[in-house]
């Protein structure tokens, strides 16, 4: 990794914990988070020129304060302050210093899981504010274009604002209303650090760690949560195999494939204890469910020993629990393997009309592979061109079309 991707990483981490050392002291969620913009693009303008500072987040905080106070003194001027850089960016002072000693990330992300903004104004804030990502790349993952998602993102600014809401946890009883989405915010910046939605980028490590980070403290903070326990399972039993999933020069390695040596087996280990610990004691969620069934691939010595059967009868049973074409598309996968590829590629004909669908290369990526199972080559090749049009992964663009030349 270069310099420069060392300093986006670190940025990427440091960015909810400074926005919510500001907003804990200031207030204005909404001029925090531009404060802390200003000081993000600071920092990737001199930390690669002068090297990092002794104290990364201070630094952040004081530059994020500065200009946020030096904003309040002239709210009318509305001006870049470049002038005033060399001073914001020197030592931290100690009141910087003392406000960004205390991790505030939990906190922030309850914030922005409000019931008082839409479920999607919600998600979309807490992937920019928490999560690090760009407006852009919000945008990709809603399929809408990035206007709309940053008109998206200011309305939630405002609306905070306009409600006057606490920097504070929610109090116990009003935290499972919240928990929903905040589950879902995580899952969502886990997923594209683990398999950037575009780009040429490849497993983004920084996200997915933070994502992990987070999920740790959201488990502290609510113990007895099942479906807490279950996302933290999910993304630990995911991210093990994260060593495998690419190859020498950065080609996508489908799991059957994949060398189960590289598997992380402590993080193995960890998520099926978690998955243990909490299926089948009070109602089980479908976080839960998913990392049943990552537990069961993990636990496989190879792709030959898969217990499929199980795998497909867990699938049916979170179809149950929380329906989605994208758990039917899995589960066209299990059930192509216990019953054989045509009755797999059945269940997949059920989804062509779903507008979920529309928009993602996962259908037909899933009915090449089915297709090439049944031995209908030019079939499956065809699809997989089709996939590879729709996706705007680099990676992911470069497997399928490798795969159809292959059937060439």
């Amino acid at each position: 990794m270069t310099a420069d991707g060392r300093v986006e990483d670190l940025l990427r981490e440091l960015t909810p914990q400074v926005l919510g050392a500001l907003v804990r002291r200031y207030g204005r969620f909404d001029a925090c988070e531009d404060a802390v913009q200003e000081a993000l693009l600071a920092a990737v303008t001199r930390w690669p020129v002068d090297g990092l500072p002794e104290d990364p987040r201070a630094w952040l905080v004081t530059v994020a304060s500065r200009r946020l106070i030096d904003e309040w003194r002239s709210e009318s001027a509305r001006r870049r302050r470049e002038e005033q850089s060399a001073a914001a960016e020197t030592d931290p002072d100690p009141d910087a210093a003392a406000a960004s000693a205390r991790d505030d990330t939990l906190t922030l992300l309850f914030l922005c899981c409000h019931p008082s903004l839409s479920v999607p104004s919600q998600l979309a804030l807490t992937l920019r504010a928490v999560g690090g990502l760009s407006t852009a790349e919000i945008a990709k993952a809603f399929l809408v274009p990035e206007a709309t998602m940053a008109q998206r993102i200011a309305r939630a600014k405002q609306s905070i604002r306009r409600a006057g809401l606490r920097f504070e946890l929610p109090a116990p009883a009003d935290r499972p209303d919240r928990l929903h989405v905040v589950l879902q915010a995580l899952y969502l910046v886990f997923n594209e650090g683990y398999a950037p939605s575009s780009g040429t980028d490849g497993p983004r490590v920084g996200l997915t760690a933070e994502a992990i980070r987070l999920t740790r403290m959201l488990a502290a903070a609510v113990p007895g949560e099942g479906e807490v326990a279950g996302l933290l399972a999910l993304l630990l039993l995911t991210d093990a195999r994260r060593a495998a999933r690419t190859d020498e020069v950065g080609g996508l390695v489908p799991l059957a494939e994949q060398r189960r040596e590289l598997w992380d087996a402590d993080q193995i280990a960890e998520g099926v204890a978690l998955v243990t610990a909490t299926l089948g004691r009070g109602s089980v969620g479908p976080y839960q469910l998913q990392a049943a069934i990552a537990a069961v691939h993990d636990e496989a010595a190879g792709d030959a020993d898969t217990d499929w059967a199980e795998i497909l009868a867990l699938y049916e049973v979170l179809e149950r629990v929380s329906p989605g074409p994208v758990v039917t598309l899995n589960r066209a996968v299990a059930v192509a393997r216990v019953h054989g590829p045509r009755a797999g590629l059945a269940l997949l004909g059920t989804l062509d009309d779903d507008d979920r669908m529309a928009h993602t290369h996962r259908l037909a990526a899933v009915r090449a592979h089915l297709l090439e199972l049944a031995g209908d080559t030019a079939a499956a090749r065809e699809a997989y061109r089709d996939a590879a049009r729709r996706t705007a992964s680099v990676a992911e663009q470069r497997y399928l079309t490798l795969r159809a030349a292959r059937l060439s």
